[in-house]
């Protein structure tokens, strides 16, 4: 079963999905031969929904969400906009597409023209696709798009260069670029990691907002649980592990009841203050910190080398799929379809469902 079979039905809500990506992989050639960094990947999200994908770096998270922005095509599968196949689209279609889906980069410093004022980054996608008329209704637009990201009063910001903002300015701004043209989904690919834990956290609560308010949907790229727990605590979450999706279900299942042993390794990664539950992790303890290549994985489950719960002749043999082990959520793992999900962290045992603050 994908984790788009195993997402809710969007059509029985009376909605469909808005991004849809079916069986997409990407292969590069390189001196090493073919290099698989995505494999079959099937992911949805529907307006206004928050899907966290999450995964170690070099796990395939960034030319997933780049498949999804159509910034690259992919080698076998589909890419889907409101049930179109977006690589079938013709160029007004295709262009309609690009505006109504923006991408929010990790390093926003690098991301902006250095070149350019914070008004002149803002009013140029708006006076090129016609949102307003004039310069002067441009840069009252820019003013209000720099309120919507906290950015105030604008005035102070309007005329400043990128270096002259501090990081967590700087995200800020390139959050209210992704807004100019009034997108239905935003890709925020490591949106946070480069900035400091405070700023990290108020970032965070400025995207919910606008999520709320905006009713914009988020395919939410981040390699920290964590912060995947804050931000996507009412959406879904794909774990990601060498180009494969190995877990998929609603966020506060995954947090709180990971099935799959990659996704128990990465919660038990996360610090946790209370020494009490700190004795209690380990559970699926890893046999190898060394990540296998891509341009050589091992047979079977690619997780298997590294994996506490390693079977020979089971977890070496197939590449698992995805099944459903417990209602709404999905792994691919054999022993956890064989045992059942419950053999790893009985729900009675799991931490309180809320939220990290």
């Amino acid at each position: 079963m994908t984790a788009t079979e195993t997402a809710p039905d969007a059509t029985a809500e009376g909605r469909k999905p808005l991004m849809t990506l079916a069986g997409v992989s990407q292969v590069f050639d390189t001196k090493a031969g073919p290099i698989r960094a995505v494999d079959h990947v099937d992911l949805s999200v529907n307006p206004g929904e928050v899907l966290c994908l999450v995964g170690e770096s070099g796990s395939g998270k960034t030319t997933a969400a780049r498949m999804a922005a159509g910034l690259a095509r992919p080698t076998d599968g589909q890419v889907a906009f409101d049930g179109t196949d977006i690589w079938s689209m013709k160029r007004q279609e295709f262009g309609r597409f690009r505006r109504s889906v923006q991408y929010v980069h990790q390093d926003p410093y690098a991301s902006l023209n250095p070149t350019r004022t914070i008004q002149q980054t803002l009013t140029a996608p708006l006076l090129k696709h016609g949102v307003v008329k004039g310069s002067k209704a441009a840069a009252a637009h820019a003013a209000e798009l720099l309120k919507k990201v906290d950015l105030t009063p604008p005035e102070n910001f309007l005329q400043k260069y990128p270096h002259q903002l501090s990081g967590g300015q700087r995200q800020r701004a390139s959050v209210a670029r992704a807004l100019t043209l009034d997108p239905k989904l935003i890709i925020a690919d490591e949106s946070t990691s480069m900035l400091d834990v405070s700023i990290r956290i108020s970032v965070l609560a400025m995207l919910g907002r606008l999520r709320d308010d905006l009713g914009v949907g988020f395919l939410f790229i981040t390699h920290d649980l964590a912060i995947a727990k804050y931000f996507g605590w009412n959406g879904k979450t794909a774990v990601m592990y060498l180009g494969r999706i190995v877990e998929f279900g609603p966020t506060r299942q995954i947090i709180n009841a990971p099935t799959h042993p990659y996704t128990q390794a990465l919660i038990d990664a996360i610090p946790e203050p209370d020494p009490d539950l700190t004795k209690t992790k380990g559970a699926g303890s890893l046999r190898s910190l060394e990540i296998p290549s891509l341009a050589h994985l091992p047979p079977g489950c690619a997780f298997h080398p590294r994996c506490g719960r390693f079977e020979g002749g089971l977890c070496d043999g197939e590449v698992p799929g995805l099944v459903e082990v417990r209602s709404g959520q999905s792994a691919a793992c054999h022993v956890v379809a064989r045992d059942g999900a419950d053999e790893l962290r009985p729900v009675e045992k799991l931490r309180p469902d809320e939220p990290a603050g």
